[in-house]
């Protein structure tokens, strides 16, 4: 019997993807909580790891780059904690996905700690200029987000 391999879901608005990654001692700033840099970084480490998973090659000829990020911080975090970091895809367009992000303590539903927002943009590297996302990159993305009406939460 010949087995099947699903196609991988596809990338849609609302498709989520979370991770938890711990905090460093040294992420701490001189008011003992967590330096506004490294809320960026732990954004930053969170999309990597959406794109190795992936199995995305950087750098290449032609990859994502990011146009834009912001973060409003709601809450201080301190050390020692684990955040769970959600992206969340708002929008998707011929060459550029728009994403959300939360940023949460893992063990404390009182909400998030900070929210952000993440624009992705695919380049081709050599010419310096946008062009469409290719079907094969969406489709290796999309394996990796949870569906939009997927309440459980799947941390990778």
């Amino acid at each position: 019997m010949d087995r099947v391999t699903p196609e991988p879901a596809p990338l849609e608005e609302g498709a989520w993807h979370q991770i938890d990654l711990p905090l460093r001692w040294g992420d701490m700033d001189a008011l003992n909580h967590l330096n506004n840099t490294i809320y960026f970084r732990l954004m930053e480490e969170a999309r990597v790891c959406i794109l190795r998973q992936a199995n995305m090659k950087l750098p290449d000829d032609e990859g994502p780059i990011l146009a834009h990020a912001s973060c409003d911080f709601i809450k201080p975090l301190n050390y020692p904690a684990t955040v769970r970091v959600t992206h969340r895809l708002l929008r998707l367009g011929r060459s550029s996905m728009e994403l959300e992000l939360t940023l949460e303590m893992v063990g404390d539903d009182s909400g998030p700690y900070a929210r952000g927002r993440n624009v992705l943009v695919w380049m081709d590297y050599v010419a310096n200029c946008s062009k469409a996302w290719p079907a094969h990159v969406l489709a290796r993305l999309g394996a990796q987000f949870n569906p939009p009406g997927n309440k459980t939460a799947r941390c990778r």
